[in-house]
């Protein structure tokens, strides 16, 4: 037998090669490492070389090295002669095998038999063990349930001798309290044959229990028989029940009460917080300890010291007999405060320690420095002025009123967000400080408004004065010229209307302050706008008049010296005079109402802008209060519209009776019926069209930027059509032959290009067509019928035209034009 690596075994005396072994097949078997072993004896003449190749192959896992293409290369070598030999070793090795397997089965078929019995043993051995559990947890239920309900019986036993001691606690008080009670229901009035329970000073708190226990119980008899305890106290011969001793009970809890009172107050003094807290423990059992809360509360310095009071006045107010500022009441309001707060903060840790409801506490401090302190300090610092008698202005008037009652309700709400940080319990700080400030809430928006309209009034007087006293430095001088003067004294300004709506602001900020809901905000601020809306109204419409009656004086000048033909030279002269001067008041009196335009369009422009900014906001909450508003303001400015559209008539007026004196004054007859003489025609516009241009050119320089948009458009549209029909009246006046015709065409053409620059397409167009017209005087009579083809609309006033032409009966025109145009005969 030899030995191999993997265990197998070759007789070589056995008539087998090789023999197998089942042993050789357990552990790490390996295929190759069998058939290595297998073939290695066979194979001497290739070992050597398969040892020097296998170093350079990879190893196998039994060590053995193999290169798998030189193997078959060789056994496919016909050379190759161990054929048979290794042939014969498979042969057997096949035959081993079987044999093995067989062998393998047999064993396979022993060990399941072997299983089977186990298996059946061990069976049988788990079915007793379940019937042994079975069993045990049964045991196990009847010990549980033995145990609950010997449990139960414990807890039962338990809960008797639990109330058999109560009953034993209880009937034992109640002795105790019976023998109390028979004391207290023996003599009315007699408190001195007591136990020691109710004098020792020890055992105040037990006596005070006791005490009320006691008297709970026999005002519950007293009540089932029908009687008060009121009327017990007074009657000191009632003998049946418990009424004496109702009776006495209340005697002595009032004697205690004011025992552990006094108790209470020496502690407090000497600041022994331990005692007071004792006390007041005790204390809490009378009335819920409202008594000690309250005289705790009373007691405090602040409340009881009259010169506190008085210190609180002078540190708002000041001296006696100085007037109050809002901003010196602001500062002495917040130090006043601060000292409050501070004191209350000090209070606060006290009460903390001492009391065992220290929030019911602080809510009875609070309330008491509300109502006490601040309401007595508001009083002497709101004092109500009459709406019928107001105080001088010079004095601060309405608003200085208004400004300290803001500055107080500002710092009260603060003091009391501080003091609700301090602590009030359940007190309601917020509402209680409004409820301090109803009174003057209620008249406010009255004193509000009786205040602007004392403003808007000494305003108003202000200005008088002042444009008095410079009419007064003037001095004396023409009545036409201080006219004038006067008006631009008593002008618009939009520096005052910017103080009105100043004045509006601040009390719109004072309507926010004082108006909590948005309902009663919206109403007060509406009243309030509605009192600028006519303050501005009245201001500009005034203003407006003032203007007007400037230009009212300069047309009666003008009136005034209107003269017949038939007059003197010097009186002609002297008249000239005067309409100049009356010309040069109505061309101030213009401009002084062109600036009062201006200025009005500011004012409303200002007042609108702050409706947009601060008043529309708070108006939006409240359903049509915006649009109320909205038309109110129109309808406030109408009156100044109205007022602006007469004046700007009379401007209009103004202007048209000064170019119609400069044409009248101006134009000569000559100017348009040159002599042909064949001198060289002068193309230049006449005297009367460059006099006219000039004034308009200067007087209209001011409206050009005074008015805006529509105002501006509607105001110059009116004014060109005006000279529109003064120019066509004017020049009915006069004959015109063809030079004078070429003349009045350059005349035209001057108005025409002036009046461009009003932006008014309706107005150019009727000069263009006066242009077109001009042409009748330049052209030969034949020409006439088919010069207006393209125009028949001005057939009519050409017409006009026409027979102003110097040859218009000489050539016969009317019987021409009669029958051309039939219409227009």
């Amino acid at each position: 037998m030899k030995g191999h690596k993997d265990g197998t075994k070759v007789d070589k005396s056995s008539a087998l090669p090789l023999i197998l072994d089942i042993e050789d097949f357990k552990g790490d078997f390996s295929f190759d490492a069998l058939f290595g072993n297998l073939v290695n004896e066979h194979l001497p003449s290739f070992r050597d070389e398969d040892a020097d190749s296998s170093e350079g192959a990879d190893g196998l896992p039994n060590g053995h090295a193999r290169d798998a293409s030189k193997t078959a290369q060789v056994l496919s070598s016909p050379s190759f002669p161990q054929v048979d030999s290794l042939l014969t070793l498979f042969k057997d090795s096949c035959k081993e095998l079987v044999d093995l397997r067989q062998q393998v089965d047999a064993r396979l078929n022993e060990l399941k038999k072997e299983v089977q019995v186990q298996d059946s043993k061990h069976r049988k051995t788990l079915t007793e063990l379940e019937k042994g559990i079975d069993g045990l947890f049964d045991s196990f239920a009847r010990l549980d349930s033995r145990i609950s309900s010997v449990g139960q019986t414990a807890a039962k036993i338990g809960d008797h001798l639990q109330s058999a001691d109560s009953q034993r606690e209880a009937a034992s008080q109640t002795i105790e309290l019976i023998k109390y009670l028979i004391e207290f229901n023996g003599s009315p009035g007699d408190l001195i044959e007591l136990s020691p329970l109710f004098s020792d000073d020890s055992r105040v708190a037990e006596a005070a229990s006791v005490a009320q226990k006691l008297r709970a119980f026999a005002e519950e008899d007293v009540g089932r028989h029908g009687i008060s305890a009121s009327s017990v106290a007074g009657n000191a011969t009632a003998s049946r029940g418990l009424e004496v001793a109702v009776a006495n009970l209340q005697d002595y809890c009032n004697e205690l009460e004011n025992r552990l009172l006094a108790r209470f107050d020496a502690a407090s003094q000497r600041r022994e917080l331990s005692t007071m807290a004792e006390c007041a423990k005790i204390l809490s059992q009378f009335n819920r300890g409202t008594s000690a809360m309250q005289h705790y509360v009373r007691t405090r310095p602040m409340f009881m010291d009259v010169e506190v009071m008085n210190a609180d006045t002078r540190l708002v107010l000041g001296d006696q007999g100085s007037p109050a500022s809002p901003s010196n009441v602001s500062r002495g309001l917040s130090s006043l405060y601060k000292e409050i707060t501070d004191t209350v903060r000090k209070e606060a840790a006290t009460i903390m320690a001492v009391f065992p409801s220290p929030n019911d506490v602080m809510s009875i401090l609070v309330q008491r420095v509300l109502e006490q302190r601040v309401t007595a300090l508001l009083d002497k610092l709101l004092v109500k002025p009459s709406l019928m008698n107001l105080p001088p202005i010079e004095e601060g008037g309405l608003l200085l009123y208004l400004r300290i009652l803001a500055v107080a309700y500002e710092k009260t709400q603060e003091l009391a967000r501080d003091l609700r940080a301090v602590g009030c319990g359940d007190l309601d700080v917020e509402g209680l400080t409004e409820s301090l400030f109803i009174a003057y809430k209620d008249e406010y928006l009255e004193h509000e408004q009786a205040s602007l309209k004392q403003l808007y009034r000494a305003k108003l007087e202000e200005l008088r004065a002042e444009g008095l006293q410079q009419s007064e430095s003037t001095g004396s001088i023409g009545r036409s010229r201080g006219a004038a003067l006067q008006g631009s004294n008593q002008q618009i300004s939009v520096t005052v209307v910017t103080e009105f709506v100043r004045w509006n602001e601040e009390a719109i900020s004072r309507c926010t302050l004082f108006s909590s809901q948005s309902t009663t905000l919206a109403t007060n601020v509406k009243a309030v706008f509605t009192c600028l809306l006519d303050q501005v109204s009245q201001y500009i419409t005034e203003g407006l008049e003032r203007a007007r009656e400037s230009l009212n004086e300069a047309a009666a000048l003008r009136e005034r010296f209107v003269l017949g033909t038939s007059v003197s030279r010097r009186v002609a002269a002297a008249a000239a005079s005067a309409a100049e001067a009356a010309a040069a008041a109505g061309e101030s009196s213009f401009r002084s109402f062109m600036v009062a335009v201006q200025r009005c369009a500011s004012s409303v422009a200002i007042v609108q802008q702050y409706f947009t900014n601060s008043i529309s906001r708070l108006l939006l909450p409240v359903d049509g209060a915006h649009a109320a508003s909205c038309e109110e303001m129109a309808t406030s400015m109408s009156t100044a519209e109205g007022a602006a559209y007469k004046g700007l008539q009379q401007c209009i007026e103004t202007v048209m009776a000064e170019v119609e004196r400069l044409l009248s004054a101006e134009q000569k007859a000559t100017d348009y019926r040159s002599p042909d003489d064949g001198n060289t025609l002068d193309h230049r516009p006449t005297s009367a069209c460059t006099r006219v241009v000039a004034y308009l050119s200067r007087v209209l320089e001011i409206a050009f930027t005074a008015l805006e948009g529509l105002n501006k458009q509607a105001f110059l549209t009116e004014l060109g059509n005006r000279l529109y029909k003064g120019l066509l009246n004017h020049w009915q006046k006069f004959t015109f032959n063809p030079s004078g015709g070429l003349r009045l065409k350059r005349d035209i053409t001057e108005y025409g290009e002036f009046v461009r620059s009003f932006n008014a397409p309706s107005v150019d167009e009727k000069f263009e067509l006066l242009g077109i017209m001009a042409n009748v005087f330049i052209v030969a009579p034949e020409s006439l019928s088919t010069l207006f083809e393209g125009t028949p609309s001005i057939r009519k006033d050409a017409q006009r035209f026409i027979q102003l032409r110097e040859d218009y009966k000489s050539a016969k025109l009317a019987a021409r034009l009669s029958s051309l145009w039939p219409s227009l005969g």
